[in-house]
């Protein structure tokens, strides 16, 4: 199935400042991201960034700082359906796919996912803008998530799906973010 902008959310978990220093490759995972929340504001779709405990683990990084258009809910539940506020905001933009990126892989991302799926959602996770301390977190948790029907994708299918073409005005904007 094709990731589509009007059927789309993207979800941001948990990038904050405490726990970005310890992930497997992050200046790979902030750079990838930064590219899906500019593309997805290019496009009309809707950004809801996640902080896990920001009392403990801070806020979001400078890198990432949310734009107008998004929404920024903190948690204290792994998997962010599990948070009222969370499941109310995503369930009320009215799409049916979730488009996923962030920190810890194994953890909030797969927790998320998996009950995003459970819920009826599709579910596709970003496995270049998603990260764990650990490599192997990171592999438990793409096949995890693919057996059980999360799509895994990339930045860069998650753009050129929402796109759908090129010579737009937004294709030709978004093309310097993947080149």
């Amino acid at each position: 199935m094709l990731i589509r902008a009007a059927d789309s959310v993207l979800v941001i978990i948990d990038m904050q400042e405490r726990l970005v220093p310890a992930m497997q490759a992050p200046a790979r995972t902030i750079r990838n991201t930064r590219t899906l929340r500019a593309s997805a504001e290019e496009v009309g779709v809707p950004v809801i960034m996640t902080e896990q405990y920001p009392a403990g683990l801070g806020h979001t990084v400078s890198e990432l700082a949310p734009g107008p258009e998004t929404i920024v809910l903190s948690k204290m539940h792994f998997s962010c359906m599990e948070d009222a506020g969370f499941a109310a905001h995503f369930r009320g933009l009215g799409r049916k796919q979730a488009v996923i990126a962030g920190m810890e892989a194994h953890i909030c991302v797969v927790q998320t996912a998996a009950s995003l799926i459970e819920a009826g959602f599709e579910v596709f996770v970003v496995s270049d803008a998603t990260a764990s301390r650990t490599l192997e977190s990171e592999q438990a948790c793409i096949a995890r998530l693919s057996a059980g029907g999360a799509g895994i994708v990339t930045t860069e299918m998650v753009v050129f799906e929402w796109l759908g073409q090129a010579g737009t005005p937004a294709f030709k904007k978004l093309l310097p973010l993947i080149k």
